[in-house]
């Protein structure tokens, strides 16, 4: 499989951790990019940032308009009829990704997920079906859209997942985030679960606890 185009951040020379980042729908790598310096992360954490860029593919919804996009969306109930197998080759080819990094030297357990809306609802896929223990996984504004057929692997099954959710989100209905939520209980998990007063995108206060969760998982 060839690797998805990435841009990369390294926060330092010889990085021993990475966060593999999402987009949402429309978007590409460069979305986030910005987010690494206003992280305000410590200067002794060694972490390279890697925001792929999804294929561009038309999307139904968008009336056929060809898009970077994880998957196609059938229909505005986002959480129901969307391309199963775009998804699931979406999170493989993030799980080349995270292939990569451990080939790099990166522990896996040092090794975190994020994804945002559309990006969110693969990384849920790739992190928890990854055959190997990752760092953790963050999960913002998003939707488990594999819920109903998702086969966790044992490996990940004790997986530190955050969530966050803004509370007037028109995109992706707050209780999409709360659904996810519950089916990842059902599942054995313990998620943390945020909200903030926004709408479909990212807040000041929202990137504190970023920086604070990203902090705490790869803290030694």
């Amino acid at each position: 499989m060839a690797l998805l185009p990435t841009i990369e951040i390294q926060t330092q020379d010889q990085p021993d951790a990475a966060v593999i980042w999402l987009h949402g729908l429309g978007a590409d790598g460069n979305d986030f990019a910005p987010v690494v310096t206003e992280l305000a992360l410590p200067d002794d954490l060694k972490i390279r940032f890697i925001f792929p860029h999804a294929p561009k593919i038309p999307v139904t919804v968008n009336g056929g308009y060809v898009m970077p996009a994880w998957y196609d969306i059938f229909e505005m109930q986002i959480d129901r009829r969307v391309d199963v197998e775009q998804l699931m080759g979406s999170a493989r080819a993030i799980s080349a990704l995270i292939e990569r990094e451990i080939e790099r030297g990166i522990a896996s357990r040092r090794i975190l997920l994020a994804g945002f809306s559309q990006g969110g609802a693969v990384a849920y896929q790739a992190a928890l079906a990854f055959p190997e223990p990752l760092g953790g996984l963050l999960a913002m504004s998003t939707y488990l859209a594999t819920g109903d057929s998702i086969e966790p692997d044992a490996a990940n099954e004790q997986l530190f997942i955050e969530i966050h959710h803004g509370l007037y989100d028109p995109v992706v209905p707050e209780h999409l985030g709360r659904k996810a939520l519950k089916r990842l209980e059902e599942l054995g998990y313990h998620p943390d679960y945020k909200t903030y007063p926004m709408e479909h995108g990212v807040c000041p206060e929202q990137l504190r606890d970023i920086s604070r969760w990203i902090l705490k998982r790869l803290e030694r």
